[in-house]
């Protein structure tokens, strides 16, 4: 008897794409993104944004840099330092690594907080909601009762007891003027950027140039790994990393290949 034919794998679902494809990460968040946008959740905007972080990833190699490790590293130390993180989220990250985030904050203690440039009450709702779904236990950011200095678009609305008051934020994404802003308040910023020359991976104190995909389970790793710790090994982990070594080896990398 003859085989039976084999049915090629749909590439509009995730599960069918196989680990051992050479673009799976590619395909994987495409989908994701794609999914975003037919849930509400994801701008058209936010189309455009992962096209251009997918070409950073391209040149990157799709992998993750031993100084993204150490920046993943240094971030979970910092993480569990802080009195008050909070993750800020948007519709991409809901789309991309929403499980992965939850499991983050549950790990390290943040809370997660939507902060939109393209703000409606219903995109917010359903992206909280996307989030409960993911088993987030809360979601902050329909309060709106704090404000970010300095911006003058949506994205300056936050919540009193969120990120305006966060000693500590995960600012994931390419999101410049925001990143200088709270910076400038004085909080300690978490960016995960694939572009090391963005303002927001410039103003960080810890920017991870790395897939957002690699970078939140990088990062709950090495939470994992570090907790326990007592408060010198963690300062010992901050304090070892260094920025601008790490966004000078992330050029590198694209510049050359290597």
């Amino acid at each position: 008897m003859s085989e039976e034919p084999q049915v090629p794998a749909d590439p509009d679902d995730e599960t069918e794409i196989p680990e051992s494809h050479p673009r799976y990460e590619s395909l994987l968040t495409r989908h994701r993104i794609e999914a975003g946008l037919e849930k509400g959740i994801t701008s058209r905007q936010g189309l455009i944004a992962q096209g251009r972080g997918e070409a950073y990833d391209y040149l990157l190699g799709e992998r993750t840099l031993p100084s993204a490790d150490e920046a993943a590293r240094a971030a979970a130390a910092q993480f569990l330092l802080a009195d008050h993180p909070v993750v800020s989220v948007n519709g991409n990250v809901a789309a991309l690594v929403p499980g992965e985030v939850v499991e983050l904050a549950a790990v390290v203690g943040a809370d997660i907080e939507v902060n939109l440039f393209n703000r409606t009450r219903e995109r917010m709702e359903r992206i909280a909601a996307h989030f409960r779904e993911h088993g987030a236990e809360s979601v902050k950011g329909l309060a709106a009762d704090g404000e970010i200095p300095g911006l003058d678009h949506a994205r300056a609305t936050v919540d009193a007891d969120g990120i305006e008051r966060a000693d500590v934020v995960l600012v994931p994404l390419e999101d410049g003027d925001r990143a200088e802003a709270l910076a400038d308040m004085g909080k300690t910023e978490i960016v995960v950027d694939l572009n090391p020359l963005s303002r927001s991976a410039q103003t960080a104190a810890i920017p991870i140039i790395d897939n957002i995909i690699r970078a939140v389970p990088n990062v709950t790793a090495h939470a994992r790994d570090l907790q326990g710790s007592d408060e010198t090994t963690l300062r010992t982990v901050v304090e070892s990393f260094d920025s601008e070594a790490a966004l000078a080896a992330a050029e590198e990398a694209i510049r050359t290949g290597r």
